[in-house]
């Protein structure tokens, strides 16, 4: 490890505030600890694309504050450029670029670009070195945006929907890429997805956004050791202590319920919960 690259906090945000004409997202707070991997998930509209264009100071929040592995967001990106590794859902590179085209561009822009590690990921992820991206799928152009992350001395990569419209057995060889990358103590990776089960395999802290507030922001395992999803009927489900109860679904078939564990007794039935089960049963809170 370079401990000139080590910040023991790789994203910190505190208040972070943004309006638009309909929407607003409101004083969100967000820590993620260096070497780790923070799932970042929310319905469509809910500010998680709005949140990753405020840390990459593509759009100025109306207040708050950003720190990008130390610096301050609003003072500038310009001294990490080298270090940030980015892949959003919506950008790709130039259709009439290959792999080789990149690479000569790259070299131009990052002090620290490295061809041979390119293209490596290249071949690793089994692309076309002639042909031009408007002949790749989706799926190609992702993997290759990918490649161009992990191929300069990146210490933070921030993704949004990074593993869509891949197959998920190349979902699953990227999300091994990534878990390989932090074993790297000061890298870290803060990632948006709707593909909650690819979160749930590789993240260390899950973070939800809801109609732009903040739902939660915890570890991984201590969200699934918190809950569990009660099944019953409705006299049973009537025993739980109501500051216990998350979110309740109820059907003519009983009920269901996100409940803090430690309110269900041994004579109840109840299933581990998932991060999609804490995630939509918050979405139904009282």
């Amino acid at each position: 490890m370079n401990d000139e690259h080590f910040y023991e906090n790789a994203l910190e945000i505190k208040g972070l505030t943004k309006k638009y004409d309909g929407f607003k997202l409101e004083g969100l707070d967000l820590l993620l600890p260096s070497g780790c991997i923070m799932g970042f998930v929310g319905e469509n509209g809910a500010g998680k694309t709005t949140t990753i264009k405020s840390i990459l100071d593509l759009v100025h929040s109306d207040s708050g504050e950003i720190h990008v592995l130390g610096q301050d967001v609003k003072k500038g990106l310009t001294h990490i450029k080298e270090n940030l590794g980015v892949v959003l859902d919506e950008s790709f590179f130039p259709e009439a670029l290959n792999v080789q085209g990149v690479d000569k561009i790259m070299k131009r822009v990052y002090k620290t670009w490295d061809s041979s590690k390119y293209m490596g990921w290249i071949e690793r992820f089994e692309l076309p070195i002639k042909k031009t991206f408007k002949e790749y799928s989706r799926g190609m152009k992702m993997k290759q945006a990918i490649a161009v992350a992990l191929s300069h001395d990146s210490r933070l990569l921030i993704l949004d929907e990074a593993t869509s419209g891949l197959d998920p057995l190349v979902r699953d060889q990227i999300l091994d890429v990534f878990l390989e990358f932090i074993q790297d103590p000061s890298c870290s990776i803060f990632i948006s997805s709707h593909i909650i089960s690819d979160l749930e395999k590789i993240c260390d802290y899950i973070a939800c956004l809801h109609k732009g507030r903040l739902v939660f922001s915890e570890a991984k395992d201590d969200l699934i050791e918190k809950y569990v999803v009660f099944k019953g009927d409705e006299v049973t489900f009537d025993k739980l202590p109501s500051d216990k109860v998350i979110g309740v679904r109820k059907n003519k078939f009983g009920v269901e319920a996100l409940v803090m564990r430690d309110a269900v007794t041994s004579d109840m039935t109840y299933d581990k919960a998932s991060i999609e089960d804490i995630m939509l049963f918050h979405y139904r809170r009282k």
